[in-house]
């Protein structure tokens, strides 16, 4: 998943370190005690590394913006809603399935989109 830029790649290393510990959790029967505390990181995490991406992508003038920015707001609130609903009813199969979807759109977004502002931002500087 590297894109190339050391920014955007810095924080991807955070968000697969907290994936990985939630897998961790999971494998060891502590899942769901883990579910909440990786959710919040989640929701701040997409807050701050989505604002970097988009500072990155007004610098370069990135010509996707408006619709990279339209995706973010959209999954800020999801994550932000899956991490209030876990903290209201718990670690429930419900909320960590929910939260492993949440997870995959955003590796997708890494892998296409993410990766595309790499380049650009390469062939730009």
């Amino acid at each position: 998943m590297v894109t190339g830029n050391e920014l955007i790649d810095s924080e991807h290393t955070q968000l697969f370190e907290a994936i990985n510990a939630l897998l961790d959790a999971c494998a060891s029967g502590r899942g769901r005690d883990s579910l909440r505390d990786t959710a919040e990181f989640l929701s701040d995490y997409v807050a701050k590394h989505f604002g970097d991406e988009e500072q990155l992508q007004k610098q370069y003038h990135y010509p996707h913006y408006d619709a990279h920015r339209t995706f973010h707001v959209n999954y800020k609130k999801q994550i932000r809603d899956a991490a209030d609903a876990i903290k209201r009813a718990g670690g429930t199969m419900e909320n960590l399935q929910r939260l492993n979807q949440l997870v995959n759109v955003l590796i997708n977004h890494i892998r296409r989109e993410d990766k595309r502002l790499a380049s650009f931002i390469r062939e730009n500087t």
